[in-house]
């Protein structure tokens, strides 16, 4: 059900995106498939031939396409068993029928040989003579079976200066068969997909859709890692400080770009091989048109040092961390001494609330605070401070009052209590605040007394009240 829903999130982007194409002028680029009739597609997968699945998945996929949209369909091992060069092309580069194609794939029936390189080649030919650019999709759920080698195709005809776009969608690969497939797909510009099943090869062929040679190349790079490796993770990018998606991409292990017009972004990278821990938001990523931008995500540990202090001296506050949701994650009290905090790489806020100090600067949040693995992440605050001495008198002695301070502006009360018989001292924010006092009956003396007073940072300040 997981996989499904992220299945038709998925398509819709792809819709979205493909209808804005619809709505362009100008002519899509072709599209062509390169299309898997071995032998071992009749194998099965959850009680449906891998022929059928891909089958159908491409019928649905090419739907959504463009109206205009040339779709090309070569197809390979579908005529004759042990024929390195059974390769046809069963729909030619200009064809903008999506019911022809459906009905091609259909028709097809699993037989030969695996010969990729020379299934490259065939439609590497097409475009050398039409000098036309393309995106290329190999579908294949085998390693080459001929002698030949793909991603020496690839290769050499990008320095013959063909224009095209290469992905492949490996589908029911094996751990280790897909290294020469993934070096095709990384000379031909585009992204390997490693599909498992249905779901995958629908998410894969969504993806493709929207990662046309059209579209302009990717200027910022992603790189992911945990413990030291890479790993495949999920990129979204938004414009910095909204939810409004800007675009996204799939590292696969390796560094994975996206187009993102010079602007400032926010990414988050969510990593796809352990679904327990947390995504990473990356704020203000700057992106340039004229040059390559990176960023590189470790999904290890890090540390926060948390220095506080009041004017520029270590003070007593209680740090609580919280992630992006406002949970909080970690924290503790500094004594008025540096604090670490390990936790997961990623973007905090850290709320500091000094401790023994009245005012409203007493409390601090640092929002946006980035922890990257194996790094620790200074973090300094300085309260400022003065002091404020209360000393309500009578008869020449201190005597008992409610204290109230006010700050004169919001009119909120910072602080106060009872004064008995050594008054009040606090340490107080720079400020203009109002005091009042009031005797309490037992001292003899009665009614309000009331005074204004500025503060400034460092200064030690005293205010008698005489009955």
């Amino acid at each position: 059900m997981k996989q499904l829903a992220i299945f038709l999130c998925a398509l819709l982007f792809s819709i979205l995106s493909i209808s804005q194409t619809k709505q362009a002028p100008e002519t899509p680029s072709p599209i062509i498939f390169i299309y898997d009739a071995s032998g071992s597609m009749w194998g099965q997968i959850k009680g449906k031939t891998k022929m059928e699945i891909a089958s159908t998945v491409l019928s649905n996929s090419i739907n959504d396409f463009a109206e205009n949209q040339k779709i090309g369909l070569v197809a390979y091992g579908h005529r004759k068993k042990g024929d390195c060069r059974d390769v046809e092309i069963l729909l030619p580069i200009n064809n903008t029928s999506k019911n022809k194609v459906a009905t091609a794939v259909k028709s097809i029936k699993p037989l030969g040989m695996t010969p990729l390189a020379y299934s490259a080649s065939t439609v590497i030919d097409q475009l050398r003579k039409s000098k036309e650019k393309a995106t290329i999709v190999l579908i294949t759920d085998g390693i080459e079976s001929c002698d030949g080698n793909i991603c020496d195709v690839i290769k050499a005809a990008k320095a013959e200066g063909i224009d095209f776009k290469l992905h492949i969608v490996g589908f029911g690969l094996k751990k280790g068969e897909t290294q020469q497939l993934e070096c095709a797909a990384k000379a031909g510009d585009g992204n390997y997909y490693d599909a498992a099943d249905a779901s995958g090869l629908g998410d894969a062929m969504t993806e493709v859709a929207s990662e046309t040679v059209d579209k302009p190349k990717g200027n910022h790079g992603i790189y992911a890692t945990m413990n030291g490796q890479p790993i495949d993770a999920l990129v979204h990018a938004y414009k910095a400080g909204t939810k409004n998606k800007a675009g996204g991409t799939r590292t696969y292990r390796d560094t994975s770009y996206v187009y993102l017009p010079q602007e400032t972004y926010d990414l988050e990278i969510r990593p796809l091989e352990n679904s327990k821990v947390a995504p990473i938001f990356i704020k203000g990523v700057k992106t340039s048109n004229e040059k390559k931008t990176y960023s590189i995500v470790s999904f290890d540990g890090g540390k926060f040092l948390i220095k506080t202090t009041n004017n520029d001296a270590g003070w007593d506050t209680t740090v609580n961390v919280k992630d992006e949701n406002g949970k909080n994650v970690g924290g503790g009290r500094t004594y008025g001494q540096s604090k670490e905090i390990e936790l997961n790489a990623g973007t905090y806020s850290i709320v500091i609330k000094a401790i023994k100090l009245n005012g409203l600067q007493n409390k601090i949040t640092l929002k946006n605070q980035v922890i990257t693995g194996g790094e620790t992440t200074a973090v300094d605050y300085n309260f400022e401070s003065g002091t404020l001495e209360i000393l309500p008198k009578g008869g020449g002695k201190l005597i008992d009052c409610t204290v109230n301070v006010i700050e004169v502006n919001s009119r909120t009360s910072v602080g106060g209590g009872r004064s008995y018989d050594r008054g009040v001292k606090m340490n107080i924010n720079p400020g203009t605040y109002q005091i009042k006092v009031k005797a309490l009956r037992k001292t003899g003396f009665e009614g309000e007394k009331v005074a204004t007073v500025t503060i400034k940072k460092g200064e030690d300040k005293k205010q008698e009240f005489q009955y």
